[in-house]
C-alpha cells in the first residue's frame, strides 16, 4: 500500500495518472503547514481534494498550522531556494507522512515533490529515507516523476482541468519579490 504525500493538483495529477495505470491505488495525504498565505493553502488543498473526488482516491488531510512551521524553520528564513530551509521543510513534511503511514499500516511513501520543478531531488530523496529511518518498517519510495514524459504530462494535465497553477513553491520565503 502507498501513502501519497500530495503537494498541489499540478504536480500530483499526472503522478495520480501513472499510480493508477500501473495498478497502484495510493492513499493521498496532504500536509503542507509552509504553504503562506492561508488562502493559497485552500486553492490548493481545494484543487487536490477536487482531483482525488475524479479519480475516487481516499484523502487524508492534515492539520495546517503554519505558525508551527516557521518556528520549526526559524532562523532560516533567508536561505535561498533548494537551501537548508527547504531541506528542513522537507524533513517536517515527510516526516508527518511516514507517521502517517506507519499508523496506518502503510509499508511505504512517496511525494509529489519530486515533481515540482521548485525542488531539490536530492533534496527530497534525503528528507524521505531520513523520514522512512524514523518509522521503519516504512520505506520511502524514491522516484524521479519528471522523467519518462511525466513532465508533458503533468503540462497537458494542468490545462485539462483548468488547475489552479502556482509561481512559487508555497512558503512566503520563496514567494516571487514584486517592486
Amino acid at each position: 500500500m502507498l501513502l501519497l504525500h500530495t503537494c498541489c493538483a499540478p504536480c500530483s495529477a499526472a503522478i495520480i495518472e501513472w499510480l493508477l495505470a500501473n495498478g497502484i491505488r495510493p492513499v493521498l495525504f496532504y500536509f503542507n503547514p509552509n504553504i503562506d498565505p492561508q488562502e493559497e493553502y485552500e486553492k490548493r488543498k481545494a484543487e487536490c481534494t477536487r482531483y482525488a473526488r475524479q479519480q475516487g482516491l481516499e484523502w487524508i488531510d492534515a492539520d495546517y498550522d503554519h505558525a508551527a512551521w516557521l518556528q520549526a524553520v526559524a532562523g532560516m528564513e533567508e536561505q535561498p531556494e533548494r537551501g537548508a530551509r527547504c531541506l528542513h521543510c522537507f524533513k517536517i513534511r515527510l516526516l508527518a507522512t511516514a507517521h502517517m503511514a506507519h499508523n496506518l499500516g502503510f509499508d511505504r511513501f512517496a511525494t509529489t515533490l519530486a515533481s515540482s520543478r521548485w525542488k531539490s531531488l536530492h533534496q527530497i530523496a534525503e528528507a524521505g529515507h531520513w523520514a522512512a529511518a524514523q518509522c521503519a518498517p516504512v520505506t520511502f519510495w524514491e522516484k524521479n516523476w519528471r522523467k519518462d514524459g511525466l513532465s508533458e504530462r503533468r503540462r497537458i494535465l494542468v490545462e485539462a482541468n483548468g488547475f489552479y497553477n502556482q509561481t512559487y513553491c508555497g512558503c512566503e520565503f520563496s514567494r516571487p519579490k514584486h517592486p
